[in-house]
């Protein structure tokens, strides 16, 4: 991803000043899922993955005054990078029983991060964020039906002749409340990239 569409750095610059909870607020709500999320996927229990990503955000909060975009890159890939890091890390060393080969050891060993892999899995997990928060702000816009048709028919994976008849509407109502939802979160989605590009 292009440096354009990257974490704005007015919103970095604000990091610096601890007092400024609102930076912090929109930072954490985007990139704490993302973390999250990712740790999670490499084996992580809920409360160590909860761990890491507080462990990563306090690091950041102390370190991010350091950040320099022209000398360091994207400020995403960045990130990505200390988030398989420290989730390698905490993989690393937490106490657990080591497997003594068999099927517990090839499983542990597909959790740890694959060094090649993580800036891509960072990027689709930050899409997801986006998603979600797009999808949060945008659904009080509609109406709990054609919400519903959407959100089967799209991220649940439904038919649309299985949407409509779940939801006794006709075929042609879910395919206009559709498209009217994703040409407004296309919108939604751009307007917070364009915000993050500033």
């Amino acid at each position: 991803m292009s440096d354009s569409f990257d974490t704005r750095q007015s919103l970095l610059l604000r990091l610096g000043d601890p007092s400024d909870h609102s930076a912090w607020e929109e930072f954490t709500s985007l990139y704490w899922p993302v973390i999250y999320r990712l740790a999670r996927k490499r084996g992580l229990q809920d409360a160590d993955a909860q761990d890491l990503a507080q462990k990563i955000l306090v690091t950041l909060s102390r370190k991010i005054s350091d950040w320099k975009p022209a000398a360091a890159g994207a400020f995403r890939g960045w990130l990505s990078v200390v988030t398989r890091n420290v989730t390698l890390n905490m993989l690393t060393r937490r106490k657990r029983e080591a497997p003594r080969g068999g099927t517990s050891l090839i499983e542990e060993l597909s959790r740890l991060p694959d060094p090649q892999d993580g800036t891509h899995e960072f990027e689709l997990e930050y899409r997801r964020s986006l998603f979600r928060l797009a999808a949060e702000d945008i659904r009080d816009e509609f109406q709990t039906a054609t919400w519903s048709a959407f959100w089967h028919s799209t991220v649940d994976g439904l038919t649309i002749d299985e949407t409509a008849e779940l939801l006794n509407l006709s075929h042609g109502s879910v395919y206009a409340g559709r498209s009217r939802i994703m040409r407004r979160l296309k919108e939604k989605i751009r307007l917070l990239e364009s915000t993050a590009a500033e």
